[in-house]
């Protein structure tokens, strides 16, 4: 059990992220790399990653960009689009390049015009990947304009994700984000099959659909899927302080310069890295649980990959400090409130 005041966890893994590219990239990198030993990296850039080539490609450019001797390992995915080859994803995944494929719905969310139109088109690809034991990351949204914006992770579970599992009864998926108390259930049902992970971000676990217009418009609260109601909220608290073990962390950080997102169509994503694990401590103090953050934010997700925990280790003390306003050109999560944790050994994952 942790002290109240000191939190010491098996280095976490940051199963969701987005780093963007170039200057933004270089920014940015830093706050993940000190507070995680791995991290999924989401390939929705433009052009998106489809081939091994482009994931190569910007693998080096994120190692790159890494302090210097920092040992955070940046795992690539490949962005799905009707014309995905299954012979290219496999040979991504046996060169060591490809961790997962990623499966956006096409305009679903930032930069994901090139998604996919209709999953039924990637059949041939959901075979490969069912054979190789290669996850399939989704994001869970319908499109459709007839569908409320609030319902489009409920009704993609009945028409997409329930029929993909039933069709491909080998095939390992990550459900990602997941915002609602139906996604929560339907993860819960198929926790005995193994095959059916969940990640969840810090933000979802800590507000619910009224920070977006807390006393005027809030662009800096929105972020695809959108938070839900209160119910859905305390829904995503108790999976994700269960410790049960299809629920891991992923925190969807997505840094956007502030005149993206403060537009007449703002960009959506919440910029959560500067205390990517920090948030994590809050959400499972308040909820009497921080002995079980060890288990979702190190253990789970390396098991559901088929890897091993990190070696090292990170600790947290009880030292509330401010979030700045304003972050390497970006407005982070929180800015100018109090932050409850602070993360005092950043040392642990570097090569000495």
């Amino acid at each position: 059990m942790p002290s109240s005041s000191v939190l010491t966890l098996r280095r976490p893994d940051d199963w969701h992220l987005h780093l963007r590219d170039d200057a933004m990239l270089r920014r940015v990198l830093p706050a993940s790399a000190a507070r995680f030993g791995r991290a999924i990296i989401m390939p929705n850039l433009r052009p998106p990653l489809t081939s091994v080539a482009d994931a190569r490609a910007y693998r080096a450019r994120i190692v790159a960009a890494l302090p210097v001797g920092s040992r955070f390992q940046p795992l690539m995915t490949c962005y799905a689009t009707d014309a995905t080859c299954p012979n290219e994803v496999e040979r991504g995944w046996t060169e060591g390049v490809f961790a997962a494929v990623k499966l956006y719905p096409a305009n679903a969310t930032t930069n994901s015009d090139h998604g996919v139109t209709d999953i039924v088109r990637l059949n041939p690809l959901m075979e490969r990947l069912q054979a190789l034991g290669m996850p399939l990351l989704v994001h869970g949204e319908v499109t459709s304009a007839t569908v409320d914006i609030f319902d489009r992770e409920a009704v993609f579970i009945e028409r997409v994700l329930a029929p993909l599992l039933a069709g491909f009864p080998r095939l390992k998926v990550v459900f990602e984000h997941v915002t609602t108390q139906e996604a929560v259930a339907f993860v819960r049902g198929h926790a005995a099959e193994g095959r059916l992970g969940a990640t969840i971000t810090a933000h979802h676990l800590l507000i619910n659909r009224n920070a977006l217009f807390a006393g005027g418009l809030r662009p800096h609260a929105y972020c695809l899927p959108v938070a839900k109601r209160e119910r859905h909220r305390l829904a995503l608290v108790d999976a994700a302080t269960s410790g049960e073990a299809p629920f891991f962390l992923g925190t969807d950080s997505a840094p956007h310069p502030v005149a993206a997102k403060e537009s007449a169509c703002g960009c959506a994503g919440i910029f959560t890295a500067p205390a990517g694990i920090e948030l994590y401590a809050e959400v499972f103090e308040r909820a009497g649980a921080l002995d079980k953050l060890e288990a979702f934010a190190s253990f789970n997700g390396p098991a559901f990959y088929g890897l091993t925990p990190n070696d090292d280790t990170i600790t947290l003390h009880r030292r509330p400090w401010i979030m700045p306003e304003l972050v390497e050109g970006v407005v982070p999560f929180r800015a100018g409130e109090d932050i409850t944790w602070t993360l005092t050994d950043t040392t642990a994952g570097t090569l000495q």
